[in-house]
């Protein structure tokens, strides 16, 4: 297969990002048994755990629990109406997960995780002078974060997420530009059917990726992969 015929099979950003939300509505629609799909506060309810960065796999773990629960239940005739029904499970399996990471027994750890994502920002290349200075503080700051709460690390990660875009954009107006043209046009099939902010929030998420990748560094975030 040719380079370029690779690339043309390549997910785009907003294919990536979408693909979140997507898998959680297919799952809790099938296992639900109905076709209803998800309603706008459905919709922003996955916007909440992608804000917070729960990993798919958790997200998933908890809506079984929570639909394999309402099926031993006296209730269990009525159909759950809305994915709400499974945010105390979804918390519960975040939590559980949580302390597996912190004690190692999750085999993607976060100190795992920490230490390739050092990497990863030590050998980014093409990286103006000051957008490469927040990475080497990045870098440093982040070998020094192992055996911290993964939750804080994961927000301090969000937080200077924002900042490295805010430097790259300022460092590649005309990339960080047509980058933000492209993926405005990939996100409209979206629009329509999503909530706005939800759709915003795709956006916001497919442009960071597109940034980040251009100069070799991926999310910087503990859980997204």
């Amino acid at each position: 297969m040719s380079p370029s015929r690779t690339r043309a099979l390549s997910p785009s950003p907003v294919d990536e990002e979408a693909a979140y939300y997507q898998a959680i509505e297919e799952f809790f629609v099938s296992r639900r048994g109905d076709p209803l799909f998800l309603s706008n506060a459905d919709w922003l309810l996955i916007r909440g755990w992608r804000r917070a960065s729960v990993p798919l796999r958790v997200v998933l773990r908890g809506i079984g629990d929570a639909l394999e629960s309402h099926a031993r239940s006296w209730s269990r005739d009525r159909k759950v109406g809305s994915l709400r029904y499974c945010a105390a499970e979804v918390e519960a399996a975040r939590e559980r997960w949580e302390s597996a990471l912190a004690t190692g027994a999750d085999p993607d750890n976060a100190t795992a995780e920490i230490g390739r994502l050092a990497a990863a920002l030590a050998s980014a290349p093409g990286l103006g002078p000051r957008s490469r200075r927040i990475v080497t503080e990045l870098e440093e700051r982040l070998r020094r974060a192992a055996g911290e709460k993964p939750r804080e690390t994961e927000a301090w990660l969000a937080r200077e997420e924002r900042r490295l875009l805010a430097e790259l954009s300022r460092e590649f107006p005309e990339a960080a530009a047509r980058a933000a043209e492209q993926v405005s046009a990939e996100i409209a099939p979206y629009r329509e059917r999503m909530p706005t902010r939800v759709a915003q929030q795709i956006e916001e998420d497919a442009l960071a990726r597109r940034l980040l990748s251009a100069h070799g560094l991926p999310r910087l975030s503990l859980f997204i992969q």
